[in-house]
């Protein structure tokens, strides 16, 4: 049977992102600081950025683009991604983001498959941007570098020749419940890179299910590290943040000495990571170096995060340390450990847990070999089945892909997520691993990410990932790449004694590879087919 979010619903409106996230917005709060560049010490007001989108927007319609079009954004995380994020969105247009790290040949691949007819950029990006617009047919002229020469100098236009004349933003009218706010690209649970087609009302309704429980207020200084191209840094930091009227310090990469200057120096309360960040904050010696003494609270997500692992960093840094779980297709949060566990009355959960449901949603877990459902457990946690999600969140489906739109969603409206979870007694969920990622060693399934976080606790071993592998009978078994701290000698056989002292003897790891670092995507999850190869 189902389970609901034992969090009370939430009041989700019916409007556009911008009137929801700025429409209400207070007059005492257009001087806050919404962006601060540490680079260059220049910040953003509430009310300077508000001008600006509306001017981005203005622009955008001035050239013709609205509803119905899409607009390619393809940037690292700086102040005018924000801007060009919602003016987009506030012209009418859909913005499918772009990874900032994507080759010519991969952009290209977006801008055709989601019919962009305008990209912005900047000059660092530019090569591969203009050789892959040039691909599909994309004009100069439509390939905005934002701080590029300008339109006469180079043919592409700038933020001066963008915003310069300063246009009034346009009327437009759509349904929020069915107008595309996003595509940004997912492999979801199988498969190539697919548009997920995220409406205005999926994203208004993410940030309103996970408002109560964030506790994130205009007093918060947030260090944006994850990046804004992918839904986790879109959502939860760009457009939550902004929603609560915090304060967002702009990091276009993670450099481990430039993240703790900036906790030291701009007081940052609040920091959203992925795991391998909590390695580093749990390990490396340079984090002593420095004040972080303001830090308060730390949010991982995007990929599984052990427990003694984030018990370490809460240690270490004296920050309450909670976990979330989502995915793109969810807009992409689904599940939270409230920063406050007052909420619910109950005591805080295991960090390998990624907490409960959001409000507004509902959980099944479901025995992927028989299709029935698991029910909760009176005690302890229940048998691992798949996790299907359903709520407001939910995507509107995978771009032109009927067919793969059809294999995640069910005619009950319920996600299938292709992750493996157990349920405690109150629905709060543990992810094993992914479905399609789980190592069946003769017949037993082995989760990579159990084994990972057990490497992760050997003094020696900085970062890990593991694999199936085929062995010489054509078995399936674990293998570990193993990256060892700097100045520690480590050899296999010590790895894999580490580990079958401490699991069942299927799950033991009966392969060990070295190298210089694990292969992860911008948002930190592990690149495991790349390790495949």
């Amino acid at each position: 049977m189902s389970f609901t979010s034992p969090f009370a619903d939430v009041e989700i409106p019916d409007v556009s992102v911008y009137d929801f996230l700025f429409g209400d917005i207070a007059e005492g709060d257009l001087e806050r600081i919404a962006l601060v560049d540490p680079k260059s010490d220049t910040k953003t007001t509430y009310r300077q950025l508000i001008g600006q989108i509306d001017a981005a927007a203005g622009a955008l319609a001035a050239r013709g683009i609205g509803v119905g079009d899409v607009v390619g954004l393809l940037s690292p995380n700086i102040p005018a991604f924000a801007t060009v994020f919602h003016g987009i969105l506030r012209a009418g247009a859909t913005a499918t983001t772009l990874n900032a790290l994507f080759t010519a040949r991969e952009i290209a691949k977006q801008l055709r498959d989601s019919k962009a007819t305008l990209l912005v950029t900047i000059s660092a990006l530019a090569p591969q941007a203009i050789e892959a617009a040039a691909e599909v047919g994309i004009a100069a002229e439509n390939v905005v570098v934002l701080d590029g020469e300008g339109l006469e100098a180079s043919g592409h236009p700038n933020a001066v020749d963008l915003l310069g004349p300063n246009l009034p933003a346009p009327a437009v009218s759509f349904d929020p419940a069915t107008h595309l706010a996003v595509l940004p690209y997912s492999s979801g649970t199988t498969g190539n890179p697919k548009g997920v087609m995220l409406t205005h009302a999926n994203l208004v309704s993410n940030v309103a299910q996970i408002r109560p429980l964030q506790g994130m207020g205009a007093d918060d200084v947030i260090v944006a590290v994850l990046p804004f191209f992918h839904i986790y840094g879109m959502t939860v930091l760009l457009n939550a943040a902004l929603k609560a009227r915090a304060s967002l310090v702009v990091m276009p990469r993670f450099d481990l000495v430039e993240f703790l200057e900036n906790i030291q120096n701009h007081r940052v309360t609040y920091a959203f990571i992925a795991p391998p960040v909590a390695v580093a904050l749990a390990k490396h010696p340079v984090v002593e170096n420095y004040d972080l003494s303001s830090l308060q609270t730390i949010m991982s997500g995007a990929a599984p995060l052990d427990d003694e692992l984030g018990k370490a960093v809460g240690a270490r840094l004296d920050v309450n340390m909670l976990q979330g779980y989502g995915m793109s297709e969810l807009s992409p949060v689904s599940h939270l450990i409230p920063v406050d566990m007052a909420v619910l009355g109950l005591p805080k959960p295991p960090l390998s847990s990624t907490g409960w449901a959001v409000p507004n949603s509902e959980n099944k877990i479901v025995d992927p070999a028989t299709g029935e459902e698991i029910a909760l457990p009176a005690e302890g946690l229940s048998e691992p089945g798949e996790l299907w999600i359903k709520g407001p969140n939910v995507m509107a489906g995978y771009l032109n892909n009927d067919s793969a739109t059809a294999e995640t969603i069910d005619a009950d409206g319920f996600l299938h997520t292709g992750d493996m979870a157990q349920a405690d007694p109150t629905g709060c969920i543990y992810i094993v691993d992914r479905l399609k990622e789980l190592i069946k060693y003769k017949g037993y399934q082995v989760p990579p990410a159990e084994l990972e976080a057990l490497l992760l606790t050997h003094p020696k071993i900085a970062d890990t990932a593991v694999v199936g592998t085929t062995d010489a009978d054509g078995e399936e078994i674990p293998k570990a790449f193993v990256v060892k701290q700097p100045g520690t000698e480590l050899d296999e056989a010590e790895v894999m004694e580490f580990v079958a002292a401490k699991v069942a003897p299927y799950k033991k790891v009966r392969v060990v590879e070295f190298i210089e670092a694990i292969p992860k995507s911008a948002s930190g999850k592990i690149l495991r087919k790349d390790l495949r190869k």
